[in-house]
């Protein structure tokens, strides 16, 4: 049971990060043009990270 409160947090707090950061970068209307593709493909390797992590802990 604490392994899954563990991971609901890290779940939240991953969470929390990703919409602060994404708020962050729509400062001016011209960066809302501009897409950072190296941005984007961390945010994918995170979010794939964290899904491996949460089914390791489901597994196990």
């Amino acid at each position: 049971m604490s392994s899954l409160r563990a991971t609901m947090f890290l779940l939240a707090f991953f969470l929390s990060v990703l919409i602060d950061v994404a708020h962050g970068q729509m400062t001016t209307k011209a960066a809302s043009r501009w897409i950072d593709g190296k941005a984007i493909d961390q945010g994918i390797a995170y979010f794939l990270m964290l899904l491996a992590l949460l089914v390791t802990f489901l597994v196990h």
